[in-house]
């Protein structure tokens, strides 16, 4: 078996493919300091704790965790260069025991003279054989354990690894952080594709930077192919267009831009279509939204709001499943949050609909801001606020539960003004039906036990839980 790749203060250069071929270019550009990584500010910035930890020379081991593309094994790489240690390279899906125990008994005959880094990428994937071998060299420090994994730790990976170490998350880099990593590329005539006269349109760079979602190996895979596959212009340039980038990456580019009339237009086609009744037409539009790299939680706070303004109480589990969808989609994320966000689109889209809340919040604060504020009548005030001149004024309270059908006639507002009218819609007709039998329930004389002042009933709960 031959032994595995080290380095000391250098990281291997990537090997040649066969037929003496260059790297690929995602290998190439591998970052060499830590201001070359991009996208992790909130790992690696000033005086964050993983920077700290580097910069001091008091790595502890690590565990990376996130997407594919998100510079987990760059880090790791970096990580050796800056602290000048061994790097050792290993895989959870094909070491075996044997290897591994090799590579530990190796770190621990070198730590005196230069300490060991043990990279291990899709750590997840270890067993209990393989663990079992690790943990008596990380525990008395032969070696200092760095994993990589795109499945959440906490779940997928064993507890004693994680104990030992110190978690950090990747995450999907931003389209800043993607096209400057591809205009590096462009520049670079020793590691990128600097030698070729290669520009890009700005339409086409934005549209790979959004295209990759957040994959930098995806991005510079996809320049990589498009240079060297696009034949120079009269000039010598490669001109680098959106129709090239599509090409190259295998997908269209939907016109849609975020902060103007695309965006808009798309959003309010999403909620007219679910307003409308029509699952078909919501769910095209929202494909188009996820294909064009829209912001899932921007969707999902819209069916929020509609869940209320369209629906209303024609059915009220309408809003709950749009907060549950939206609470989902923060949870899990695309692309999964697709699916989330189809089941609320449909549900709401073939929901019985009604504005009646909107419209009376609507008139009643037209109400408020246009005319007299309606002062409080005296019997619905706090009876524990205290006021010279307010013992005996008006009519006590009528506690509602102290009556028959726990309802009782009297005024809860000045003008008696109707703001409320529910449809015949779903359960908004049930709505409907109930406000009826009321009004014809304030026409007739108030059966209970008696006018019972709010203090009274309180004082009375009280006692009664005392008692209990």
């Amino acid at each position: 078996m031959n032994p595995p790749e080290l380095f000391a203060d250098d990281p291997p250069a990537a090997p040649e493919s066969a037929g003496g071929a260059p790297p690929p270019l995602a290998a190439r550009m591998r970052p060499d300091r830590l201001e070359e990584i991009l996208g992790q500010d909130h790992i690696l910035g000033p005086g964050k704790l993983l920077r700290r930890v580097i910069e001091a020379d008091r790595l502890t081991n690590l565990i990376l965790f996130g997407p594919p593309g998100t510079g987990k094994t760059s880090l790791a790489e970096v990580i050796a260069r800056v602290t000048r240690r061994r790097f050792v390279r290993a895989s959870g899906v094909t070491s075996n025991v044997a290897a591994l125990r090799s590579i530990c008994e190796t770190a621990r005959h070198s730590c005196t003279t230069q300490a060991t880094i043990l990279f291990i990428d899709e750590i997840h994937r270890f067993n209990k054989a393989q663990q079992d071998v690790l943990l008596p060299y990380v525990e008395d420090g032969s070696l200092t354990l760095i994993g990589a994994t795109t499945h959440n730790p906490q779940i997928f990976v064993n507890s004693p690894l994680t104990s030992r170490s110190l978690v950090f998350e990747l995450r999907p880099l931003g389209e800043e952080a993607i096209a400057a990593l591809v205009r590096r590329a462009l520049a670079d005539p020793d590691r990128g594709l600097g030698r070729v006269p290669a520009e890009i349109a700005p339409d086409a760079l934005a549209f790979l930077a959004q295209v990759c979602e957040g994959d930098a190996r995806r991005a510079l895979n996809a320049l990589e192919v498009a240079v060297l596959s696009t034949p120079p212009d009269a000039s010598g340039h490669v001109r680098l267009d959106a129709a090239v980038l599509q090409d190259s990456v295998q997908r269209k580019m939907v016109s849609y831009d975020r902060d103007e009339d695309g965006h808009y237009d798309t959003i309010s086609a999403f909620i007219k279509s679910v307003r409308g009744s029509d699952p078909h037409a919501a769910t095209y539009w929202l494909a188009k939204m996820l294909e064009a790299g829209e912001d899932p939680r921007f969707i999902a706070r819209r069916l929020v709001i509609l869940a209320s303004e369209d629906i209303g109480n024609a059915d009220p589990r309408g809003l709950s499943l749009a907060v549950a969808a939206m609470h989902a989609v923060e949870f899990v994320g695309m692309p999964e949050a697709r699916i989330i966000l189809a089941q609320a689109t449909t549900y709401l889209a073939t929901a019985p609909k009604s504005n009646a809340a909107y419209l009376a919040v609507e008139q009643a604060l037209s109400d408020v801001r246009e005319g007299r504020v309606q002062p409080v009548p005296e019997h619905l005030k706090n009876v524990h606020v205290q006021a010279v001149g307010r013992e005996g004024l008006g009519d006590a309270y009528l506690y509602p539960h102290s009556y028959a059908g726990h309802f009782v006639e009297q005024s809860y507002h000045p003008t008696g003004k109707r703001y409320y009218e529910p449809t015949d819609q779903g359960y908004e007709d049930t709505i409907r039906k109930r406000m009826a039998a009321l009004e014809a329930q304030r026409k007739k004389k108030p059966e209970g036990r008696g006018q019972r002042s709010e203090v009274r009933d309180q004082k009375s709960a009280v006692s009664g839980q005392k008692s209990a």
